[in-house]
């Protein structure tokens, strides 16, 4: 197989992703490059939840659970880690379930 990105050869039981490059680059793939891009979207969500009102900050608080279960999910498929699709599902779960329990201690100033 050629250098640059891509899988193992066929024969090879690990799997592994080959991260290095022709010039023995930096290990950098493009499903790191969108996780990095969605971290970005996580800095209106912090502003949002520091400065808004609460239904505001509620919505704030459910997008940036949004965005950092999509980040792990990046990253599982970049590193090729299976328990980061996991740990993904578990923070998706718990965190709609957190945003219905703040939804329920706020519905008396809504």
């Amino acid at each position: 197989m050629t250098e640059g990105f891509g899988r193992r050869g066929p024969g090879d039981p690990r799997g592994v992703p080959r991260w290095v490059g022709a010039q023995g680059g930096a290990p950098m793939n493009e499903w790191l490059v969108a996780a990095l891009a969605l971290l970005v979207g996580l800095v209106p969500c912090g502003v949002v939840c520091l400065r808004g009102d609460p239904v505001n900050r509620l919505v704030g608080l459910e997008m940036a659970g949004t965005v950092d279960t999509l980040v792990l999910l990046l990253l599982a498929q970049a590193y090729d880690r299976a328990i980061y699709f996991d740990l993904a599902l578990a923070l998706a779960l718990l965190s709609f379930a957190g945003g219905m329990v703040f939804a329920r201690f706020l519905e008396r100033w809504i």
